[in-house]
């Protein structure tokens, strides 16, 4: 290609933006290059991003490098934000077939030109919350042309300061269908060109993960912007739990007078670390062992790259059941805050002493039949996720009920659906066609997980002005399940809850209280369908909350947590406000 003494004049201005980082300044990098499937077009970078325009009319029956059709005067472009990496590629030929007449003209005889790659991020047209690859071949018959333009778009990414340089990567190589380390292997080239360093750790053992983030010390932790795991929810769940049980120091979570006289000798402990008068909230400083690693800490985020058996915390936070786009968001530094529950057991048998463990949930907590499945399918682990289906017609097929109690704070913005005892046949409607909630759905950029987010009081427990004390219930329940987000998977597309939201500093409990077999399935059923409405039924009481109590009248109980098994007699739950931050963007539809 010509430069006609351009090429001088690119040069001085790309190490001029380059040294300024075209932060605040509105120059303008400029060349004419060829765009490979394209032709030759006019390129220029901008505090927006690179755009160009073609310089040359293609065939009637041409199309550019995504396949779209243009005019000559029509441009095309992509931005900063949607870069996640450029690389030189050193000279190459170009396909004469690429070119039209002109073009050929520029290049050597033999068509060789040096060549730069700038991979983009696409958003995928049937699936809008999937992220697709996207590149953008540029050539140039000059290698310090090409060298000056990979250069100066490294130093604008460069000032992307929310973009992750280091992190460290736990693979769990038997998750879910067992293609942990396959997913990682299909992944890890999007960190190489993205140029994040990764510390990568395969799990040998089940508590692996746990053990190395609760031995690693805050200093070296400060060596990274995040933490990544590649598998799913219950993996997660224990990374989360590894790091957070040294680091989230907090008063134990508020309790109903009557359930601290129940603890017995401990009722003093929990009378002295949290505030339990109905109506005044909870309060107390969320703190760490080392004041430069306060909680939450936006600059320090967790990834998950999803190779599980549901992968609901993915669904939830990204929209997408899908690697690549998990990859794509972590390496964009994509960044929303996730409330986080602390679940406090006191006692795990009935005959048990009062030991207090803490125990920390990211999406869901569930007893009864949530308990039983989980239970039930580690027997079968060899089937993969095929197990949770097998052990979930087990438990129906059982229908066991569990005399308990529960106790709820209450808020002001709390929407109940109560129950009502007996005369089933004559209350049962598997849908309420008047009356139904307003759902506000949580999307990316939500208004309510962002609404009253004050920074300065983020190291504290999030407390609610509108408590208004206890309610407490006590029967025979088929479940209790807390919701802290949607919980959305494959076998319930809209989730437990389908208006849950990620950052809003509430929990959904959901009671479901002892009922006909067929009636409970029919409640199952509404799960499994898109747009369904699960909690419209009679023996369904759902309680938007931020804290609540249970115990259990049998001599033992499982709990369900984020997919691993908790054995809780008694315990005590609250949510955290945004306690932690996702490299997740919050899914678009």
């Amino acid at each position: 290609m010509e430069s006609n003494g351009d090429d001088s004049i690119l040069r001085d201005e790309a190490v001029a933006s380059s040294n300024a980082g075209i932060a605040g300044e509105t120059s303008v990098v400029s060349a004419n290059l060829i765009l490979d499937r394209v032709g030759e077009v006019a390129l220029a970078l901008d505090l927006d991003g690179l755009s160009w325009k073609l310089l040359e009319r293609l065939p009637s029956d041409r199309s550019d490098c995504c396949g779209v059709k243009r005019s000559p005067s029509e441009a095309a472009g992509i931005r900063l934000a949607d870069i996640y990496a450029v690389e030189f590629i050193d000279h190459a030929l170009i396909p004469e077939s690429n070119l039209s007449n002109p073009a050929r003209c520029l290049l050597r005889e033999d068509s060789q030109i040096y060549r730069f790659i700038v991979h983009g991020v696409e958003r995928s047209k049937c699936h809008p919350c999937r992220c697709i690859l996207g590149t953008y071949v540029f050539g140039h018959k000059d290698q310090q042309v090409c060298q000056m333009w990979v250069n100066v778009i490294n130093s604008c990414l460069d000032q992307e300061l929310q973009r992750p340089k280091n992190l460290l990567v736990f693979v769990h190589p038997k998750s879910g269908k067992g293609n942990g380390r396959t997913t990682w292997e299909t992944v890890s080239p999007i960190f190489s060109r993205a140029k994040v360093h990764t510390k990568v750790i395969v799990t040998e053992r089940a508590g692996h993960a746990f053990d190395v983030m609760l031995a690693t010390t805050n200093e070296e932790l400060k060596q990274y912007d995040g933490v990544v795991a590649v598998g799913g929810d219950g993996f997660f769940n224990e990374i989360l739990n590894g790091f957070l049980s040294s680091r989230h120091k907090a008063p134990y979570p508020p309790a109903p007078t009557d359930f601290v006289q129940s603890l017995g000798d401990c009722g003093d402990v929990l009378m002295r670390n949290t505030n339990i008068r109905g109506g005044e909230g909870h309060s107390g400083t969320c703190y760490t062992d080392d004041t430069q690693f306060l909680l939450p800490k936006e600059e320090f985020r967790f990834g998950i790259i999803p190779a599980g058996s549901t992968d609901a915390i993915v669904i939830c936070t990204t929209g997408a059941r899908d690697p690549v786009t998990s990859a794509l968001q972590i390496v964009m530094g994509k960044n929303v805050p996730l409330d986080i529950a602390q679940i406090v057991r006191w006692r795990t048998t009935a005959e048990s002493k009062v030991e207090p463990c803490v125990r920390y949930a990211a999406s869901f907590a569930g007893y009864g039949f949530y308990g039983d499945v989980i239970t039930e399918s580690e027997k079968y682990r060899w089937m993969g996720p095929k197990r949770y289906d097998y052990a979930g017609t087990k438990v129906f097929l059982r229908h066991r009920s569990y005399e308990a109690e529960v106790a709820v704070l209450r808020v002001n913005s709390e929407e109940t659906h109560p129950a009502e005892e007996g005369h089933w046949r004559r209350h049962f409607r598997a849908l309420r066609s008047l009356n139904k909630r307003q759902k506000v759905i949580c999307r990316a950029n939500c208004e309510i997980c962002t609404a009253n987010r004050d920074v300065s009081s983020q190291s504290k427990p999030y407390s609610h002005p509108g408590e208004m004390g206890w309610l407490s219930f006590k029967g025979r329940y088929l479940s209790v399940g807390a919701a802290i987000i949607a919980c959305r998977n494959g076998r319930a597309p809209d989730g437990l809850v389908a208006d849950a939201h990620l950052a809003d500093g509430f929990m959904h409990l959901i009671l479901i209280k002892d009922c006909p077999r067929a009636f409970y399935l029919g409640h199952l059923l509404q799960l499994a369908k898109r747009d369904g409405d699960p909690l419209n039924f009679e023996f369904v009481e759902h309680h938007k909350t931020s804290a609540f109590t249970f115990r259990s009248s049998g001599k033992s109980s499982i709990w369900n947590l984020d997919g691993e098994l908790f054995q809780a007699h008694q315990l005590s739950a609250q949510v955290f406000r945004g306690l932690i931050n996702l490299f997740a963007s919050g899914p678009l539809v």
